[in-house]
């Protein structure tokens, strides 16, 4: 009777253990459930670090900035005319030069011998054309003097025959004589007419002659003129008023004709010139007011040219300044610009964000009533400006935003602000 009994227990404590398994089995479950239903603790960020904003209604001017330079307007680059050695330098970077200031002085031995020699054939050219100007001469006004005598016979016949006519009336003459007369005269007119025109074609045909020697003459004046210019042009001049920039060549240096040798620019005359980024080029347009920044001051301006090539991510914009330059402004002084796109009546806009871009969707975090809690909220951002961007959708006039870098907090949607 014991057996049975003893294994009855057995059975129940068998049980008891099954139950407490289960039951201790479904704790964890329910424990393991509960916890992946609550909510992340939210991160909490150091209030100082944060950069905060309200959104406002009201005015907003888009505007685009760019930084560049001050660039003189009108610049003079001088090039060698002719190869050359350098000899001597007279001015430096920086000086203030005159259209005939000589920057430097250039060595060219045989080009000075070409100009000598060009200068010799002229003067050959010349003497030869005097030469042909004598003899020509002589032959004309020995074509005159044959004309001449020709015509005297022709006058003398012709008074010969004129009596020879009045005595045959008289029946003093025969005819035979007569006629012959008039045959002497008649041939005497044809040969002087042929002197005529023979005098007036050798005319002709010495003014071709002279024309010819004369282009010669021209040509070996003109390649003479160039020499001499180029000999001239050894010594540098700067061609225009205004301050030496640039002098880029050393005693003793050995240069080819077109290398350039000096800058010459006007420092009183400047531009702006800024790199704006591809991405915000395009809203700029000729005529828009901008304000140039020079660390010493602000000069307006307005947009005058814009160049159609992209360089290095960015666009060139050449600003014409209108107002009067601060002390201290040169070329080459780094700047930056702010160019006036439009004026907006009425929206609604905020301080841009760190990671906002014009027309898209972003995330932000809205401050709660609190002030202690912010929320991330959809935005949808328009049109943008230099340091505020206008709001489409997602926030209203008086939300307190945040504005700096926000990106290590994706994964949570609340943060606490400490």
């Amino acid at each position: 009777m014991d057996r049975p009994r003893g294994q009855a227990v057995k059975r129940a404590r068998l049980l008891r253990r099954v139950v407490y398994g289960a039951v201790l089995s479904a704790g964890v479950l329910l424990a393991a459930l509960g916890l992946s239903r609550l909510k992340s603790a939210a991160p909490t960020v150091d209030a100082s670090t944060v950069w905060l904003d309200t959104v406002k209604r009201g005015p907003m001017v888009r505007q685009v900035r760019g930084l560049g330079t001050l660039a003189p307007k009108d610049i003079l680059w001088i090039p060698a005319a002719t190869p050359g050695r350098v000899e001597r330098i007279l001015m430096r970077p920086g000086a203030r030069v005159e259209p005939e200031t000589v920057l430097l002085v250039l060595s060219n031995p045989q080009l000075e011998l070409e100009a000598l020699n060009a200068e010799h054939e002229v003067t050959s050219a010349e003497a030869e054309l005097t030469g042909l100007e004598v003899q020509l001469e002589s032959q004309r006004l020995t074509q005159r003097a044959e004309l001449a005598r020709v015509q005297s016979e022709c006058q003398q016949v012709k008074a010969t025959a004129d009596r020879n006519e009045l005595l045959a009336r008289e029946g003093l003459v025969a005819d035979l004589d007569l006629q012959l007369s008039k045959l002497a005269f008649q041939q005497l007119l044809e040969r002087q007419a042929i002197e005529e025109k023979r005098l007036a074609i050798q005319a002709q045909a010495n003014e071709a002659r002279l024309a010819v020697q004369r282009a010669e003459v021209e040509r070996l004046a003109a390649a003479a003129s160039l020499r001499r210019s180029e000999v001239k042009a050894l010594r540098v001049r700067a061609g225009a008023a205004g301050v030496l920039q640039e002098l880029p060549v050393e005693v003793g240096e050995q240069l080819a004709a077109g290398a350039i040798l000096a800058k010459v620019a006007q420092p009183e005359h400047l531009q702006a010139e800024l790199k704006v980024p591809e991405t915000q080029v395009k809203d700029v347009a000729i005529g828009q007011r901008v304000e140039i920044d020079t660390r010493n001051g602000v000069i307006p301006g307005t947009v005058a040219r814009i160049d159609p090539a992209v360089r290095e991510g960015a666009v060139t914009v050449d600003v014409a300044l209108d107002g009067t330059l601060p002390p201290g402004a040169r070329p080459d002084l780094s700047v930056e610009g702010i160019i006036e796109i439009e004026r907006l009546s009425d929206v609604v806009y905020v301080g841009r964000p760190a990671f906002g871009q014009p027309n898209s969707v972003i995330g932000m975090f809205r401050l709660e009533a609190d002030g202690k809690t912010a929320g991330r909220v959809t935005v949808k951002l328009g049109r943008g400006s230099v340091t505020t961007i206008e709001i489409v959708e997602g926030l209203r006039p008086g939300d307190r935003v945040i504005l700096s870098d926000t990106s290590a907090y994706d994964a949570y949607d609340r943060i606490e602000l400490r």
